[in-house]
């Protein structure tokens, strides 16, 4: 992979949107990284340039099999000022799992981390600093070879787009109602749940929608097989706190391995916790309610961090968890979290790189 980085500045900068006007995903920054690969020539041409539409052919293979593969990280803006990315290379060694996944060429996760700092600091001003706010960060890889034919690519393009977000939760940390999904199936073990691809995605769209048909804000798989035991939530993880024990599904093969799960489990793990991974029902989270053991249920991910969940509706059998309202262990983690990510709190576990 070559390892110098083209730099061509936008002569038309934009406007810049006030920190409380931003949304999420509705906006970019003025530049972006991009990267080619070709089969014999390995990536190249790594450059930074202005953002903007491409050029494709409509026989391009992304369209037509959907080999691709993405990221979804964040940078912040420090309290002090700094601008610090929360564990980028984590992101993107996931990314190359993904990509191996989907038969893409692996990265040079070094490089492409410098290239994204470089690119951070570039578009360094529209990095919000309001609290709650973030600079969403982007990064895709897309099969560009204009075949139509049922085989790996020849051709790939890189592509990291930056996006300033707006507060997930501008009202505080309000609990969701989640939909257990017992129609459809999102993924199995073997196929693409684990990788972080369109289709994984595509596969969840539907069930989606009609969860919030009935007033739901997002969906809980079950497994592919045997429909009973819980695997992820539509963009989250999930977790439960079960006699001050906090427990979530093991990786399986069809469940995402997210950053900010394994962030959750390292600190309730430094505070003294039990925390398992385990094969767990949906029957036995029932239980749980039932008995009295059930405390609390959250979710985690790049974009909300952490999700309080208030309610769940498994085949009209509906259960309240902690009254519906947050629970301690959420808002614990919650707040540690963010205030390493905003430079609050001691980041004693190395998690934030500095852009320079």
């Amino acid at each position: 992979m070559s390892s110098d980085l083209k730099v061509t500045l936008t002569n038309n900068p934009k406007e810049k949107p006030q920190d409380d006007k931003l949304g999420f995903g509705q906006i970019f920054t003025d530049h972006m990284f991009v990267m080619d690969y070709e089969t014999g020539k390995g990536w190249h041409d790594a450059r930074i340039e202005p953002y903007g539409p491409f050029s494709i052919d409509p026989s391009m293979m992304v369209l037509h099999y959907g080999q691709a593969i993405f990221e979804g990280m964040k940078a912040y803006r420090n309290i002090d000022g700094k601008i610090k990315v929360f564990r980028p290379k984590s992101f993107l060694a996931r990314m190359n799992r993904s990509a191996a996944r989907v038969c893409i060429p692996q990265i040079d996760t070094e490089f492409v981390a410098t290239a994204l700092k470089k690119l951070i600091s570039i578009d360094k001003d529209w990095v919000p600093s309001k609290e709650g706010t973030s600079l969403y960060i982007r990064p895709f890889i897309v099969a560009t070879d204009p075949y139509l034919g049922v085989r790996p690519s020849h051709k790939y393009r890189f592509f990291i787009i930056l996006s300033p977000v707006g507060a997930y939760y501008p009202e505080g940390l309000n609990p969701v109602k989640i939909w257990v999904e017992t129609k459809y199936v999102r993924a199995v073990p073997g196929g693409l749940g684990e990788a972080k691809t369109p289709a994984n995605y595509a596969a969840s769209i539907l069930a989606a929608e009609e969860a919030k048909e009935h007033g739901y804000t997002q969906v809980l798989w079950l497994d592919g097989v045997e429909r009973k035991y819980v695997e992820e939530v539509g963009t989250m993880n999930i977790f439960f706190k079960i006699n001050n024990k906090i427990v979530t599904p093991a990786l399986n093969g069809s469940i995402l391995g997210g950053m900010t799960r394994d962030s959750v489990m390292r600190l309730a793990r430094e505070w003294g916790m039990e925390v398992e991974e385990v094969k767990i029902s949906i029957e036995e989270v029932y239980e749980a309610h039932a008995n009295g053991s059930l405390q609390e249920i959250f979710g985690t991910g790049t974009a909300a961090v952490i999700s309080p969940v208030s309610s769940l509706n498994w085949a009209g059998k509906i259960i309240t968890v902690n009254d519906g309202k947050s629970g301690e262990t959420s808002l614990r983690l919650y707040d540690e979290i963010t205030g390493i990510q905003y430079g609050k709190f001691p980041d004693i576990f190395e998690w934030m790189e500095e852009v320079e």
